[in-house]
C-alpha cells in the first residue's frame, strides 16, 4: 500500500510539474510574441536565403546607375532652365525638376540601405531593435513610389489647361505657384506615408530581409492602408492617361487647324512627347505591383514575397528610365542654344 501511494505521489508530481513547466513554456511565447516588435511580428530575420554575390553587384551597379543619371538630368535641366524664356516651358522644367529629385534622393535612401545590407548583412533585430529603420526605410518606399505618380498626374493636369485654356492658365500661373505645387504633391504623399505610424496599416520586413514595405493583407487597417496605396496610384496613372489623351488631340486639332500659323508649337509637342513618354514608362513600372495589391484584397492568401519583389523592382525602373527622358530631349536644345550665341 505504502509503496502503491508513494508511486501515486511521485506520478501526480511529475505531472504537475510537466503541467507547470508546459505553462510557464505558453506563458514565455506569449511574452515574447507580445514583446515582438510590429515590424517583425509576421517575417523575423535572419531569412533562409542565400545571398548570392550578384545581388549585391545588381543593387549597387542598379543604385548607381539610377543616382548618376537622375544627377546628369538635373544638370541638365538646370542648365535649359536658365537659358529658357518661354513662360509654359519653365513651369515644365519646374515639374521636371521636382520630378527628378525624387527620383535621385529616393535611389539615394533606399538604395543606400539594400547594398549596405547586402554587402554587410546586417541583423535587422540587433541593427534595429525598435522597429525606427525599418518604419523610416517603409515610409520612404512608400513617399518614392506616389510621388513620380502624382507628379506625372499633375504635370498632365497642368499641361491640359496650358493648351486648352493658354490665356487663362498665363494669368493665374506663376512660377511660385508651380513650385507651390510640387511641393503639395511631396506634402500628400508624406502624409500617407505617415498614415501606418499612427495605426492605420503598418510597415514589416520583406524577404530576402533587405527592405522594408507595408503588410500587403486584406485584414483589417492593412487593408486600408494597401487599397489606399493602390488607388492612390492607378488612379494618377489613370488621369495622366486621360488628360494627355484629350491634350494630344487639342493639340493636333490646333496644329492642322486655321490658326496652326499663330505661334509655333514645337516647344508644345516636345514636352507633351516627353510626359507621353513618362507616362508610359510610369505605367509600365508600376502597374504589375499596383493591380496585384488590388487583386490580393479578395483573397486572404498570404502575398507571394517573390511576386511583390519582383513588382518593386519594376517600379524601381521607374525612377532609372525617367531621367534618360530629359537628356535626350533637352541636350539637342541646348546645343542648339550655344551654337546660335557663338553665331
Amino acid at each position: 500500500m505504502h509503496v502503491s501511494e508513494e508511486m501515486d505521489m511521485c506520478a501526480c508530481s511529475h505531472s504537475h510539474l510537466k503541467s507547470t513547466s508546459v505553462h510557464q513554456l505558453a506563458t514565455m511565447n506569449t511574452s515574447d510574441a507580445n514583446n515582438t516588435p510590429q515590424c517583425y511580428s509576421l517575417k523575423s530575420p535572419p531569412f533562409n536565403y542565400t545571398h548570392p554575390i550578384s545581388s549585391a553587384y545588381f543593387s549597387t551597379i542598379f543604385s548607381t546607375l539610377g543616382i548618376t543619371s537622375n544627377l546628369i538630368a538635373f544638370i541638365v535641366l538646370v542648365k535649359s532652365f536658365r537659358r529658357m524664356r518661354n513662360r509654359s516651358r519653365s513651369f515644365f522644367l519646374i515639374f521636371l525638376g521636382g520630378l527628378v529629385v525624387t527620383d535621385f534622393m529616393g535611389l539615394l535612401v533606399t538604395g543606400s540601405i539594400v547594398v549596405s545590407f547586402h554587402f554587410t548583412r546586417f541583423n535587422w533585430r540587433q541593427v534595429d531593435p525598435n522597429c525606427h529603420f525599418c518604419n523610416f526605410m517603409g515610409m520612404s518606399m512608400v513617399f518614392y513610389g506616389l510621388c513620380p505618380l502624382l507628379l506625372s498626374a499633375t504635370m498632365a493636369m497642368e499641361r491640359f489647361c496650358g493648351i486648352n485654356r493658354p490665356f487663362e492658365r498665363s494669368t493665374n500661373m506663376s512660377k511660385s505657384r508651380t513650385v507651390y505645387m510640387v511641393l503639395m504633391v511631396w506634402l500628400a504623399a508624406g502624409c500617407i506615408a505617415l498614415l501606418p505610424l499612427i495605426g492605420i496599416g503598418s510597415y514589416h520586413i520583406q524577404a530576402p530581409g533587405s527592405w522594408c514595405f507595408f503588410n500587403i493583407s486584406s485584414k483589417g487597417s492593412d487593408m486600408v492602408f494597401s487599397l489606399l496605396f493602390s488607388f492612390v496610384g492607378l488612379t494618377s496613372i489613370v488621369v495622366s492617361f486621360l488628360l494627355n489623351t484629350v491634350s494630344v488631340v487639342t493639340l493636333i486639332k490646333v496644329c492642322c487647324g486655321q490658326d496652326r500659323t499663330q505661334r509655333s508649337r514645337d516647344h508644345e509637342v516636345e514636352m507633351m512627347v516627353q510626359l507621353i513618354l513618362i507616362m508610359i514608362i510610369a505605367s509600365i513600372s508600376w502597374c504589375p505591383l499596383l493591380i496585384y495589391i488590388l487583386v490580393h484584397m479578395k483573397t486572404s492568401e498570404v502575398p507571394d514575397a517573390n511576386v511583390v519583389l519582383f513588382g518593386i523592382r519594376m517600379a524601381t525602373c521607374n525612377q532609372i528610365l525617367d531621367p534618360w527622358i530629359y537628356i535626350i530631349f533637352h541636350v539637342s536644345p541646348l546645343r542648339r542654344v550655344k551654337r546660335e550665341t557663338k553665331i
